[in-house]
C-alpha cells in the first residue's frame, strides 16, 4: 500500500466520523422542516378561517344595518300619519297600527342580528389571534431551521442547540393556540 492511499483512507475515516455525528443534526432538521410544513399549513387555514368568518359578520352586519334603516323608515312615515290631516282615519289607522306590529317585530329581529353579528365578530378575533400563533410558530420554526443548518457548514455543535431553541418556542407558539379563549 502506498503512502498517498493510506493518507486517502485515513481521510474518508475521519470524512466518515464527522459524518455520523452530524446524523442527528440533519434528523433534527428533517423533523423542523416537517412541523415548518405543517404549521404553515395550519396557519394558512387558520387565515382563512378569519376571512371566511370576517365575510360572515359583514353580512350579518348588513342586514343588521338593512333592518335598522327598515324600522327607522317606518317610524318616520308613522310619526308623519300622526301630524298630517287624513280624509281616511279608519286607513289612517289601520296603516298606523300595521307600522306598530312591524315595529315590534323589529326590534326583537334587530337584537338578534345584532346579536349574531357581535358572535361572528368574535370568531374573527379569535381566528386572527390563532393566525397570529401560527404565524409566529412559522418563523421560529423556520429560524430554528436556518440555524440548525448552519451546524452542517460549521460542525459546531453550539448552533444545534440553538437551533433547538428557536424550534422548541415555535412548537411553544404552535401548542399555545390550543390555550386561547
Amino acid at each position: 500500500m502506498e503512502a498517498n492511499e493510506v493518507q486517502e483512507l485515513q481521510e474518508n475515516a475521519e470524512h466518515g466520523s464527522h459524518e455520523s455525528s452530524l446524523r442527528p443534526v440533519a434528523f433534527t432538521m428533517s423533523v423542523v422542516a416537517v412541523l415548518v410544513a405543517v404549521t404553515t399549513v395550519l396557519g394558512h387555514r387558520t387565515h382563512t378561517e378569519a376571512v371566511l368568518n370576517q365575510n360572515q359578520a359583514t353580512d350579518q352586519w348588513n342586514e343588521y344595518q338593512a333592518h335598522k334603516i327598515r324600522s327607522n323608515d317606518t317610524a318616520l312615515v308613522s310619526d308623519l300619519l300622526t301630524v298630517v290631516t287624513i280624509a281616511d282615519k279608519d286607513a289612517a289607522q289601520r296603516i298606523a297600527k300595521s307600522y306598530a306590529d312591524h315595529q315590534a317585530k323589529w326590534a326583537g329581529e334587530l337584537k338578534e342580528d345584532q346579536d349574531k353579528a357581535e358572535a361572528l365578530q368574535t370568531g374573527v378575533e379569535h381566528a386572527e389571534a390563532r393566525a397570529n400563533r401560527f404565524d409566529l410558530a412559522e418563523a421560529m420554526l423556520e429560524i430554528g431551521l436556518v440555524i440548525t443548518s448552519v451546524t452542517l457548514l460549521t460542525h459546531s455543535r453550539v448552533y444545534w442547540y440553538l437551533g433547538i431553541v428557536f424550534s422548541l418556542l415555535g412548537i411553544a407558539s404552535a401548542a399555545s393556540v390550543l390555550f386561547l379563549k
